[in-house]
């Protein structure tokens, strides 16, 4: 008989401040194996009622062949069961017989269960007697790699027969002999291309850096895609250097054990980069249904990676978490403000993005002090940034967000890693250029996402118009700019240089940052004279400037898109006395 999962609660608090024993982490995957072995029962019940499902493969064949492996060899199918490619292959098939997925021939897709009955055959030394999918001239075996079949490659989908013993994998092809491969022992070669592997360093086992596995994308099936010799390189380095910088991190919040790391996909673009809310060369993302996985666009350094790593470990975690409880009840309407993205997101999505930051921000801790791992000493800087966007994130969901009891237990645990946080003392230069840097971000955000309704807007300007006293406003419209992504928030980056390039005038940015807000104002102000919608970067740069003249007025900044809705009827020359008359002074516009 199988017992309850039940979770200590001191390991649920050590995965619900940010960080997490081995213990911790081990518990999880628990639940992960549990999940999987639920999900496969599922799929053999549906095959089971609908043998049709596979099509020209040999239902009949498949789970005496699991059960003979695991038998011989339990840990190695556990083992199996639990990677990436498992996970993600089992979710996707399933959301297919729901109908809520597309893909190849639903056979196809069914049937590499086949391919996962081969692999487990493999592991575990027994003999197995299979017929597989094979795209075109490509076969795949989760977790080890592509057969190279004779003939021509293509999206034309079919079965081949496979003989297992001894290891060793033999498939009969229709277009001259066999091929005949050693999958756990043989190096690359013309018929045998086996998943890259990194070493940890550790004597532990090696990630996966695949770019085979037809599962290994977020959604749907793509084709293998391999990496050339000199991508390849390039990736070893990185990892090589990420895992060094981890092994001088600590084990709180922000640090990572390489070897908990399952698998790496290299991401390449697929569409028009300029839609993406994240900019492309920091894009890296992760789903829950592949415990350790991620894909990940090829960052610029080591450093970068390590911080990536840590990011996409923690979706993991939490994700894992959700498996076991229910953390929080939302509608997913898209209107809450993320730090970290460009477009409006629910609630769901920001207590992912603040278990997330609560990663990137310890990460950013262990950095401080530390010249080998951060050269330009960005750390304090960005520590400082992270711990208060990530702070006021929490305050979101702590306020806005139906959290289950275990759901409210983890939002408490994390402000009480982040309120530590913000008491360790910084220098209050680089916390002054943090809480500007992230009061930037939240301004251009709203000018870019939010305005006010057209009712709220026709009674602003009469009041205006009027000289009659500001009136309030309902919550505003969520109206993101159509067809734009990412948007690059420039002053962040120059809040962290300590000077600027010489021999060329000061760019407006460069003048607020540096402490000029009535220049910058003033440049602001003639690029907002342009025809067409105002910038939104540059009509935040102005707001940020005149508030710097006029502290008593940031108040404007809470609701930026008030000033917004009153440009059409204030010209550039009274946009002054419009921002005194809206902050509630006395001169009037």
């Amino acid at each position: 008989m199988y017992a309850p999962i039940r979770m200590p609660g001191h390991l649920f608090d050590e995965i619900a401040a940010g960080g997490g024993s081995p213990e911790a982490v081990a518990f999880l995957v628990r639940g992960e194996r549990t999940r999987r072995l639920l999900l496969l029962r599922e799929l053999l019940d549906a095959f089971e009622a609908d043998p049709g499902i596979l099509g020209p493969l040999d239902a009949a064949t498949l789970w005496p062949t699991l059960e003979a492996a695991a038998a011989r060899a339990p840990e190695q199918v556990d083992g199996l069961l639990l990677t990436p490619q498992v996970g993600s292959w089992l979710a996707h098939t399933l959301r297919r017989l729901h109908g809520t997925a597309s893909g190849p021939p639903l056979w196809a897709d069914a049937g590499q269960i086949a391919a996962v009955a081969a692999a487990a055959a493999l592991h575990a030394g027994t003999a197995a007697d299979l017929l597989l999918p094979a795209r075109g001239a490509a076969v795949s075996l989760p977790a080890l790699g592509l057969v190279r079949l004779p003939g021509p490659d293509g999206d034309v989908f079919h079965a081949v027969r496979a003989l297992i013993s001894g290891g060793a994998l033999t498939v009969r092809t229709r277009r001259g002999p066999d091929v005949v491969v050693r999958p756990l022992t043989e190096p690359e070669s013309e018929r045998w291309l086996p998943v890259h592997r990194l070493d940890t360093g550790t004597g532990g086992r090696a990630v996966q850096l695949d770019d085979l596995d037809p599962y290994r994308d977020l959604d749907e099936p793509i084709a293998p895609r391999r990496l050339d010799p000199g991508e390849l390189q390039h990736w070893q380095a990185l990892f090589r250097d990420a895992v060094a910088l981890l092994s001088r991190g600590g084990s709180g919040p922000g640090g990572l054990r390489p070897q908990e790391i399952s698998r790496i996909v290299p991401w390449h673009a697929k569409e028009d980069e300029r839609a993406l809310p994240v900019p492309a060369e920091g894009l890296s993302a992760s789903t829950g249904d592949a415990f350790g996985s991620m894909v990940v666009a090829r960052p610029r350094d080591g450093l970068a990676l390590a911080e990536t790593l840590v990011h996409e470990f923690q979706h993991s975690k939490l994700g894992a978490l959700l498996h076991l409880f229910p953390l929080i009840e939302d509608d997913r309407s898209e209107r809450h403000y993320a730090p970290w993205r460009a477009d409006p997101r629910h609630l769901p999505g920001l207590l992912h993005g603040a278990y997330a930051f609560v990663g990137v921000t310890g990460f950013w801790r262990e950095r401080i002090g530390d010249p080998a791992a951060d050269r330009d000493g960005r750390a304090p800087f960005l520590f400082a940034l992270r711990r208060l966007q990530t702070r006021m994130v929490l305050r979101t969901l702590a306020t806005r967000a139906a959290l289950t009891g275990p759901g409210r237990r983890l939002v408490t645990r994390l402000s009480g890693t982040v309120d530590g946080w913000l008491r360790e003392p910084l220098d209050p230069a680089t916390v002054a250029k943090a809480r500007a840097s992230a009061v930037s971000h939240r301004v251009e955000w709203r000018l870019r996402n939010l305005r006010c309704g057209e009712d709220d807007r026709g009674t602003l300007v009469k009041a205006l118009r009027a000289g009659a006293a500001p009136v309030r406003t309902g919550e505003p419209l969520v109206a993101p700019e159509p067809g734009r992504g990412y948007w690059h928030d420039d002053r962040v980056r120059l809040y962290q240089q300590r000077e600027f390039r010489a021999g060329r005038a000061p760019t407006a940015d460069e003048l607020l940052v540096g402490g000029d807000p009535e220049a910058a104002r003033a440049l602001y102000t003639e690029r907002l004279r342009e025809p067409g919608p105002p910038d939104p970067h540059a009509l935040s740069g102005w707001l940020l400037a005149h508030t710097q003249l006029h502290p008593r007025e940031r108040r404007l900044l809470a609701r930026p898109e008030r000033f917004a809705a009153l440009l059409e009827v204030s010209p550039p020359g009274r946009w002054t006395g419009t921002a005194h008359w809206l902050a509630g002074d006395s001169v009037r516009a």
